[in-house]
């Protein structure tokens, strides 16, 4: 029987209504209006696919194997939209696309065709088009297709996951190429969790990883068949006929050295276009969609959006060739969708529905799943449009003209660069930062461009911050956001600008004031360059037992994860005063770490360890803060690590908390301290 359900609520005004620059300062929400589809009760739309049909109508399949097509979408006349179910029965599909009049779904171990051939509203056949082999592991999961011109598909295959991810069944960390006929071939590999993938419309294919073993942070790789993106497990199947490349697993080294030093080496390595600078821009990325709205979505036309699914945020990308290979900026675009982001497509009228889940996969939003709506209000942000690279530095187009008085003031610019380790431990700390001095800005006649030239020699390879405080527009706005990261892979040719340096006192002001910013958050190094943890950090955090504790701790406790963001133990108890053992075993396959902290203090320690920016890593994301009792340090995916302390004297609900970023608002437990 056909299933048809009716969903009530209003839309929400997507206008916004013209205000004074004095009333408040502008929000992103000024710009780019949210509206929320509202879900039948009892339908979990647990998003894993989205397709916009001809007709209008958004067809979304869901992590439970059904699929749903929602009618009037975009909730206009009686605001309502309907939820018809068209199929049912699918194992875990990660990707829709409509094609040729069909709907195509990618499920575990197929691709699969639904065909309505009664007209009823429901699929009566489901076509394998193509399939594969499943290990069974929970982490194998598998996304598209995405159609290219010429009818064939692409498809990426997640690895398992045993302790780090593994290619436990063929073809496992690849992308795909199948043809009309079913015919599979292989692409590319080196892919870890490749969630998100698209063809441009110059024909040349991203995709976007996750973070994890071998993927220092979240980053966008341009693929081109015979690739090998980073994470070696694939490479186990590169003997077999057909695979584009002959690399093996063994001759990939795990040296810790940059990504783009080892590629120099090791054949075939591709390089990320764009680096994803993990917390500071997400933690999660997730889907890939090109601006093809002819403006109807604002000024960034051809420019890319990035779903983060643990940030629940969109984030823009500029792309642009040097030396006929891609690079580019990545900056902040939109944040506060009501769950994690795993799907994004257009509508019609240029707006974009952005598909969420969050089911063992936590997201700072807090709804299990949504549906929302992406509007251009038409008021242009003002924004850095674009980063260019330059011989001797940077381009920074604008959205709008800029105060040339605030836009040639090399003080209101700040500019660093770092890296990450490439190795097999999950994820990477931020290496070898450092402050790049200015020696002077150039600004457009018409205003719209500053030309900042660099006092330093460029380091290709590396991820430059620019963040551009200071810059105000002509009519006197800030920068709706004002940093962005360009990953330099190649220095562009030209002719470097003729700049005299600036005067030595205000040059030596500019440097002092960057060192000393950086001496207040920075932990000390060492001569071997290692971080070490600032003293009042260290006495809360104390790894071997104390000599005093002739008779051992009074009490240990132990302190597990599970899958999606939570801790195993909710609430723990210990007697005031007693010396503890604290263990904490890191069971997920997330890096985590464990702060306890005084009562009611955990979201504003999480808050505070978000703001460490490019410090983060190096203090294990835990702020040197009052409220912060004992710690211990970011704990790689299965291991553990104990701290010893005296419990407060002073009885109460204290807590402990994850504060790796985005995890603090979900990961927390009471410890209970009793007399």
């Amino acid at each position: 029987m056909k299933r048809f359900i009716s969903a009530l609520g209003l839309a929400v005004a997507c206008g916004v209504t013209a205000m004074a620059q004095s009333s408040r300062p502008l929000t992103e929400d000024d710009y780019y209006h949210i509206v929320t589809l509202p879900v039948p009760e009892g339908v979990s739309l647990e998003v894993g696919g989205m397709a916009v049909l001809p007709d209008g109508r958004l067809s979304v399949c869901t992590r439970r194997g059904e699929v749903w097509m929602i009618s009037n979408p975009y909730m206009q006349g009686t605001r309502q939209p309907q939820y018809s179910r068209f199929a049912f029965g699918l194992h875990e599909p990660l990707g829709m696309a409509w094609h040729n009049g069909s709907l195509y779904a990618t499920q575990r171990g197929e691709v699969t065709r639904l065909l309505d051939t009664d007209n009823n509203g429901e699929a009566d056949e489901y076509q394998s088009v193509v399939k594969w082999p499943l290990s069974g592991n929970y982490h194998e999961y598998s996304y598209g297709p995405v159609f290219q011109p010429n009818g064939d598909m692409l498809l990426t295959l997640n690895l398992g996951w045993i302790g780090r991810g593994a290619s436990l069944a063929k073809w496992r960390g690849w992308m795909l190429q199948v043809d009309k006929n079913g015919q599979v071939k292989p692409y590319a590999t080196g892919l870890r969790s490749p969630a998100g993938f698209n063809q441009l419309r110059d024909g040349s294919i991203f995709y976007a990883e996750n973070q994890g073993d071998w993927v220092g942070s979240g980053r966008m790789t341009q693929l081109e068949s015979g690739d090998f993106a980073g994470n070696p497990a694939g490479l186990r199947w590169s003997s077999e006929p057909g695979s584009p490349l002959k690399l093996k697993v063994e001759d990939v080294p795990s040296t810790g050295k940059p990504m783009h030093e080892v590629a120099k080496t090791v054949p075939n390595l591709k390089v990320p276009a764009v680096w994803f600078p993990h917390t500071l821009m997400g933690i999660s990325t997730s889907d890939i969609l090109e601006d093809t709205t002819s403006s109807k979505f604002g000024p960034f036309e051809g420019q890319l959006f990035v779903g983060d699914q643990g940030h629940s945020k969109v984030m823009r990308v500029f792309l642009e060739k040097v030396g006929g290979k891609y690079q580019g900026a990545c900056f902040p675009f939109r944040e506060g969708f009501m769950s994690g982001i795993l799907r994004m497509r257009w509508g019609l009228d240029g707006s974009m529905f952005v598909g969420m889940t969050s089911r063992g996969w936590a997201a700072t939003g807090k709804a299990p799943f949504g549906v929302q709506r992406l509007v251009w209000t038409g008021k242009v942000p003002f924004e850095m449009k674009a980063i260019r690279s330059m011989p001797d530095g940077f381009e920074v187009e604008f959205t709008l003209p800029v105060d040339k008085k605030t836009a040639e003031n090399i003080a209101s610019y700040d500019m660093s660069s770092f890296t990450y380790k490439y190795h097999s431990t999950y994820g990477s700390p931020i290496e070898d930062a450092k402050t790049l001095p200015i020696r002077g800005v150039v600004v457009s006649d018409d205003g719209l461009k500053a030309r900042i030239v660099v006092d330093t020699t460029l380091r290709e390879g590396y991820i430059h911050q620019l963040k551009l405080e200071g810059v105000k527009s002509a009519a006197g706005l800030s920068l709706l956001h004002n940093t962005g990261y360009y990953t330099l892979n190649a220095i562009a040719p030209g002719t470097k600008l003729a700049i005299a340096a600036p005067a030595k006192t205000q040059h030596m002001h500019h440097d002092m004031g960057a060192m000393a910013s950086t001496k207040e958050t920075t932990p000390a190094a060492d001569k071997k360059g290692t971080a070490k943890t600032p003293a009042a950090a260290s006495a809360k955090r104390i790894t071997a037992q104390p000599a005093d504790w002739a008779n051992g701790p009074d009490q240990v406790v132990t302190i597990s994860t599970l899958p999606g963001l939570k801790f195993e133990q909710e609430q723990v108890q210990v007697k005031a005063g007693s010396r503890i053992k604290w263990v904490f075993q890191n069971n997920d396959d997330m890096l985590h770490n464990c702060v306890i902290v005084k009562p009611g203090m955990a979201n504003t320690v999480g808050e505070a360890a978000l703001k460490l920016n490019l410090n983060g890593p190096k203090m294990n994301y835990v702020p040197n803060n009052a409220n912060v009792l004992f710690h211990t340090n970011i704990l790689q995916p299965e291991s553990n690590e104990a701290i010893y302390f005296i419990a407060p004297s002073e009885p109460g609900n204290y807590q402990y908390v994850c504060t790796f970023p985005g995890h603090a608002s979900l990961m927390q437990g009471t410890l209970k301290v009793v007399k």
